[in-house]
């Protein structure tokens, strides 16, 4: 997905998620002396029962981002872990999320923390009409 302004969209996105009970909104924040600089965050919340994507209740992780310079310093493992914390608090009774197929780091990273495949998504481009 692509939808220009891309930031200003998910800023407008994330605002809203705020208010909302059941919202987990975590950020990594590197402190430097007196300077702080966000590295990463995570987005999550508790779910209820989907009939259309077949999945009971849940807490969802639906975003996890971390600066390429603090990756694999255990930034992304710390938001994952606390937000399964957070969302079991909650009350969800498991936690899902969603990879990029193409995305082996972040999908090796996720088995580590426990995670295992329960569905794999699939997409078809639509032709374009003529």
């Amino acid at each position: 997905m692509c939808i220009e302004p891309l930031e200003e969209g998910y800023e407008s996105f994330l605002s809203s998620q705020l208010d909302r009970d059941g919202v987990v909104l975590l950020v990594a924040v590197r402190c430097l002396g007196e300077d702080e600089t966000i590295v990463g965050y995570l987005l999550g919340s508790v779910e209820d029962r989907d009939w259309s994507d077949l999945r009971d209740a849940c807490g969802k992780i639906h975003d996890l981002y971390v600066d390429e310079g603090s990756r694999r310093t255990g930034v992304a493992s710390q938001l994952v872990e606390e937000a399964v914390t957070r969302l079991t608090a909650m009350g969800a009774p498991r936690v899902v999320l969603m990879a990029a197929w193409r995305n082996e780091s972040a999908r090796t990273l996720f088995e580590r923390l426990g995670f295992r495949p329960t569905m794999l998504e699939m997409t078809r481009e639509a032709k374009p009409q003529a």
